[in-house]
């Protein structure tokens, strides 16, 4: 099927999430915790569990345990366990994790740029009689 029919198709469903074709990345990337932890991993390296949680404290360990196998589930971030004593286990972001890179870098650009005018906009909005 070419893409134009594909595209077609999405917007005569009716259905936003089916009409926007970003709707997957966005769920899978813009969930609460991924983006913090791929950042770290992208920023720091190859990490241990203990690390990463050393870095994103406000997240709880039952959640970055499950995050980070979702991530895995989502090719986005590797991780190796080594049997050793005591087990050591090392989570990594993968090439298509690192490919998010340009988009982040996109997202921090346009951060930079307009978040004020959000706050700007919001101020504005919410001092409305």
């Amino acid at each position: 099927m070419s893409e134009a029919a594909t595209a077609w198709q999405r917007q005569a469903s009716g259905d936003p999430a089916v009409a926007c074709p970003i709707a997957p990345v966005v769920d899978i990337v813009f969930s609460r915790w991924t983006t913090p932890i791929l950042w770290a991993l992208h920023e720091y390296g190859r990490q241990r569990f203990v690390e990463l949680e050393n870095r994103i404290t406000a997240i709880t360990p039952k959640v970055l345990t499950q995050r980070l196998r979702q991530l895995e589930r989502d090719g986005l971030v590797t991780r190796t366990y080594h049997p050793e004593v005591p087990p050591r286990v090392e989570y990594e972001i993968t090439d298509l994790g690192r490919s998010l890179a340009p988009l982040f870098a996109n997202l921090a650009e346009w951060a930079a740029t307009n978040l004020t005018k959000v706050d700007q906009a919001r101020e504005t909005y919410d001092s409305r009689p």
